[in-house]
């Protein structure tokens, strides 16, 4: 059984140390790392079910060998990715599951297979191995820019709100909170939503993601990061905080603040020196004005963008009062009726060529009030929120109309240009 076990990690161990011979791209390796966590948090989940068991040894986690475990993380997740460029990756899958298949039988009397453990191999290829290895290679090769950043999202939560809690409950004794699941899952959701638009904005205004070798293309002052600089990290932290106060754990209590001591000491000079060399005086000149973990009450406006309202439009009107009775910091409110091309709904043009319409786009107005405000257009602007918030609003509120300038003639427009610098200069002197 000891030579199964060393068997199972080295050679894994011995195929990423070859694959890292071959790929020399550190950002390629990076992808493939993160494609071993996405597997050995799948495995971990997977071995909770009834297809197999191990026989009682040492070094195991909830009765998983642990050196297992990460040989068989490294197959399902990191090997593929490594060695993509030299067998296209289906392939390699495939042949994966074909080993496992072969394998497992041959792995008595570590391995108990249990008697529809091959239906737990398939559910682990189609649940476990192949997302891992597509997340992996979307990350590396830079393309599904969308599918990588919703997959990281789903590996960075399954890792913080599962398989971190799993291993502080065995410390300590808690079990998962059961009680209010309703209340649970609404305070979850709230603390998510700076997180969730965080994410967001690297999407679709840089390009990029959350993951710290898939950056955004641009630096990112929008959203949340206008009020604070790592708003994903505060997310997390207040899940796990959440979580600790729900089961009554001291482990994943301790475990927060080991986060929070991780990102202080490691991740976030890292993430400022990246930055530094990628952006030069405009990182600096924004980490000057927001901090990492105390958030803004106003909004930081390195640009000035443009709400079009339609003044003629009752509810349209009502939302322009509204903002400026609030006095938007770095915001330019100009009608729609002036707007260089027709647009049907309220639109939000950022100074970097990102366009919002409709609910978004006053989601967007209300980000530039301050903090308090700026979470109800956050939370609006959540995919399934802003969806039925938007059906509500053209079908009981402000039905879709035409405003704007039919053939793009700007005679007449207000300089919507010196509004914006003027916005821009009132916003300076805040900060």
């Amino acid at each position: 059984m000891t030579a199964v076990r060393y068997a199972c990690l080295l050679v894994p161990l011995a195929l990423v140390l070859i694959g890292l011979r071959l790929e020399r791209n550190r950002d390629a390796r990076a992808a493939a790392m993160l494609a071993g966590i996405s597997a050995a948090i799948g495995i971990s989940a997977l071995d909770t079910g009834p297809w197999w068991s191990f026989a009682p040894v040492d070094g195991t986690f909830h009765g998983l060998p642990v050196d297992l475990w990460l040989g068989w993380a490294a197959l399902w997740g990191t090997v593929p990715v490594l060695f993509r460029r030299t067998l296209p990756w289906p392939l390699i899958v495939l042949l994966l599951v074909w080993l496992d298949l072969v394998a497992m039988p041959r792995l008595a009397p570590l391995v108990i297979l249990g008697e529809h453990w091959w239906l737990g191999e398939t559910i682990g290829a189609l649940v476990v191995m192949l997302p891992s290895v597509a997340l992996g290679v979307a990350g590396a090769d830079r393309k599904w820019l969308v599918a990588r950043a919703l997959g990281q999202l789903v590996v960075f939560a399954a890792l913080a709100l599962w398989l971190v809690p799993r291993i502080a409950f065995t410390f300590d004794g808690a079990t998962w909170p059961r009680a209010h699941p309703a209340v649970l899952a609404q305070l979850v959701l709230l603390a998510s939503v700076p997180a969730l638009l965080a994410v967001r904005e690297f999407v679709v205004r840089g390009r990029g993601t959350a993951y710290p070798w898939d950056p955004p293309d641009r630096l990112i002052t929008t959203g949340p990061y206008a009020y604070v600089a790592n708003p994903m990290q505060i997310s997390i932290v207040a899940l796990m905080l959440l979580l600790a106060a729900a089961a009554r754990s001291w482990a994943m209590l301790a475990a927060a603040g080991l986060a929070v001591a991780f990102s202080a000491a490691l991740a976030e000079p890292h993430e400022r020196d990246a930055l530094a060399a990628r952006h030069g005086e405009s990182w600096r000149e924004y980490r000057r004005q927001v901090r990492d973990w105390w958030p803004r009450w106003t909004p930081y406006a390195a640009s000035v963008p443009v709400l079009w309202l339609d003044r003629d439009c009752g509810p349209c009107a009502a939302t322009t009062a509204f903002l400026h009775a609030r006095y938007p910091h770095g915001l330019v409110i100009a009608p729609a009726d002036r707007h260089p091309g027709v647009i049907w709904r309220a639109t939000y043009s950022g100074g970097d060529g990102h366009t919002e319409r409709g609910v978004a786009a006053v989601a967007r107005g209300l980000e530039h009030l301050h903090l308090g405000w700026a979470y109800v257009g956050w939370f609006l602007r959540l995919p399934g929120v802003n969806a039925l918030a938007q059906a509500v609003t053209d079908v009981f509120v402000a039905p879709p109309h035409q405003a704007g300038t039919v053939n793009g003639n700007l005679a007449g427009r207000p300089d919507v240009g010196h509004q914006a610098a003027a916005a821009g200069r009132r916003a300076r002197r805040r900060h």
